[in-house]
């Protein structure tokens, strides 16, 4: 079976996860906006959860903190951002994630894309990576490292000599003005691979850049179209990052679509 779940709690997120009946568990380790240290916050510590998810069968992922940008020309934002990638990656190992996810950056206007893209080299070639990480696509910024196909492809070429997977956002990829469900072929075509899917609905319109989700139906990509991307996209497991208790329901109906 693929893993269908949500990003919940990190306080309890084998109950958290069991209450909306998901198999898999998306979690922060620690303030997606700060640069402060991972750390596990469940009773017992990460080998605790590690065994707690196992005995219940969930699929445990980490996304990292929204604030790391390997890609940027600053060293003072670049250089914090491995050193936070690198201890995520750590923490996420010590609980038997599946996997980390991480936004794919960006740089300034004022900096050549290029940039960002030896910059995604030289990180990979300096963290440790001692759980899976997955590069997320993004819904905006026109100098985004992994927002339309052709940049993605760019950023591939950078890190495609190391052990990376990604992970399709669907609203990244909608706003950010890739086709559904074609989204799931092109960067399967470009990254060789899918490795977890993020399914959301998306507040804004294609091409808006804006990355807001929305509930299955409740915004404007329409749920056959959503489902028809997460079919495309199996068999990589899949995280609803959208609102409860509608997500209780998001996850009813990928789960019949996979069946």
């Amino acid at each position: 079976m693929i893993p269908v779940g949500a990003h919940v709690d990190s306080a309890n997120p084998i109950e958290a996860a069991q209450a909306i009946g998901a198999d898999a568990a998306q979690i922060f380790l620690g303030d997606p906006q700060k640069w402060t240290k991972p750390a596990t916050t469940y009773p017992g510590g990460a080998a605790e959860l590690r065994n707690a998810a196992q005995e219940a069968g969930i699929t445990l992922y980490v996304h990292a903190a929204y604030i790391i940008n390997v890609a940027s020309p600053n060293n003072r934002i670049r250089i914090p951002s491995r050193k936070l990638l690198n201890s995520t990656l750590a923490a996420a190992a010590e609980i038997g994630a599946a996997g980390v996810i991480v936004h794919g950056g960006h740089v300034t206007a004022d900096a050549d894309d290029e940039v960002g893209f030896d910059n995604w080299r030289k990180a990979l070639e300096s963290v440790d990576l001692a759980a899976p990480l997955l590069i997320e696509n993004t819904a905006g910024g026109n100098h985004a490292m992994a927002r339309r196909p052709e940049a993605l492809a760019r950023l591939w070429d950078a890190v495609g000599g190391f052990d990376v997977g990604f992970c399709l956002d669907t609203c990244h990829a909608w706003a950010g003005g890739i086709d559904l469900p074609a989204a799931a072929d092109v960067i399967r075509a470009i990254t060789g691979r899918i490795d977890l899917v993020h399914a959301n609905d998306s507040q804004g319109g294609p091409d808006s850049g804006r990355d807001r989700h929305a509930n299955f139906g409740k915004g404007t990509i329409g749920t056959e179209v959503l489902l028809d991307t997460i079919a495309a996209a199996a068999p990589a497991a899949v995280i609803c990052e959208t609102a409860y208790p509608g997500v209780i329901d998001d996850i009813a109906l990928v789960r019949s679509r996979l069946a």
